[in-house]
């Protein structure tokens, strides 16, 4: 039996390395190495500003106060998302309204969104589902037509580009989240990236408190002022410096995240009772963050023995998402949703069960995930 967790980060002696010298020195926060992180993120991605914040859903929210929303608004949400994309609209006071998905990639159906969109609309959340990006031609004609706010949840989208253009740069703002399990990490902590100057600049001062002038900015220490509310968004000097040394690795950890995934693609594609989401257009490059695989009715009472039978050999296994987020107990409640709301994301969270392709693992792991999930659709037949 082979130990193939779903994720691993992959920490070596570079980062310890790194957050050697930032312990060892006089700065933990308000520091250089935060600065250096932003910089090497932003020459990634082509990004002209980049803010290291605490973490993806601490960089939705900050995205949202910069830019008002509050009490009176909504914001158009993916069914089928983290509820991370959700609960940053709740805490600004606006309603997340949801809209189903497409059944080909699990991303948000533009159709629906326009469909959605009332008076009372603000903007517009997209989540490049799995990595694979949405069609932003499409979203940016519909929020240019209604005047709204754009914001990419690129959490599982590092790496992902829409017409050669990185994804978070397509709308008005992009979040990333740098979890253990994701591209790369700074073990909690997140990146907002936008073209908007007069924004980064908000989103800058809204992540420490609101105050007008930085530590590096002020001519007399300890004196600031607070010209707005602000939070504790930031990220410290030791979760940037593993970030600096992840980024170096970004180049390769995609080339081997895109050759584990092709692999299994190919290899799963000769069982019978599994699907797979349609590949992305030429215009589009994915992260290829994870595999979902999509179970036939057949198997998918199935499920859960399946999942068990690949624990048991080794195969570490997860779920994008485990319901629509308006299924989850809080927005049930609170909003009265059913399946019947969104019946393509709750359909893609019945069927799916998402495998491993990330860097920690060789294409012959691969052969033997695929291997493996023979046998246990045979064995549940």
């Amino acid at each position: 039996m082979r130990d193939i967790p779903f994720g691993r980060p992959l920490i070596d002696d570079e980062e310890r390395a790194a957050v050697l010298k930032v312990l060892n020195g006089p700065t933990l926060v308000h520091g250089p190495v935060a600065k250096e992180f932003e910089q090497a993120f932003a020459a990634f991605t082509e990004a002209p500003y980049a803010l290291a914040v605490s973490s993806c859903t601490a960089g939705m929210h900050l995205a949202y106060m910069a830019i008002g929303l509050g009490a009176e608004d909504e914001v158009i949400v993916p069914a089928q998302t983290h509820a991370a994309t959700a609960h940053a609209v709740e805490f600004s006071g606006a309603k997340a309204v949801f809209v189903d998905v497409e059944a080909s990639s699990g991303n948000i159906d533009p159709v629906q969104v326009e469909a959605a969109i009332t008076s009372r609309t603000k903007a517009i959340a997209v989540v490049h589902y799995l990595g694979v990006p949405v069609d932003m031609a499409e979203i940016s004609r519909i929020a240019g037509k209604h005047g709204l706010f754009v914001l990419e949840d690129c959490a599982l989208g590092i790496g992902s580009r829409y017409q050669g253009t990185h994804v978070g740069l397509l709308g008005d703002v992009g979040c990333y989240s740098f979890y253990p399990v994701k591209h790369i990490t700074t073990a909690e902590g997140g990146m907002v990236i936008t073209q908007d100057g007069q924004l980064a600049e908000k989103i800058s001062r809204l992540r420490a408190f609101g105050v007008d002038r930085h530590h590096g900015q002020r001519t007399q220490p300890g004196m600031y002022d607070v010209t707005m509310l602000g939070y504790n968004y930031r990220m410290n000097e030791i979760e940037a410096a593993i970030g600096i040394e992840q980024v170096k690795k970004l180049p390769a950890i995609l080339r081997a995240r895109e050759l584990n995934f092709k692999s299994l693609t190919s290899a799963l594609a000769q069982i019978d009772g599994i699907n797979q989401f349609a590949p992305p257009p030429n215009d589009r490059v994915t992260s290829f963050y994870c595999l979902s695989m999509l179970l036939e009715q057949s198997l998918r009472q199935k499920r859960w023995e399946i999942v068990d039978f690949l624990h048991r050999n080794g195969i570490g296994t997860s779920v994008y998402y485990p319901r629509p987020v308006s299924m989850m107990t809080y927005y049930r409640e609170k909003y009265g949703y059913s399946e019947k709301d969104y019946p393509i994301a709750y359909d893609i969270s019945e069927a799916t069960i998402s495998l491993p392709v990330g860097p920690h693992l060789s294409v012959d792991d691969m052969m033997y995930v695929a291997e493996k999930v023979s046998e246990a659709v045979e064995a549940v037949r």
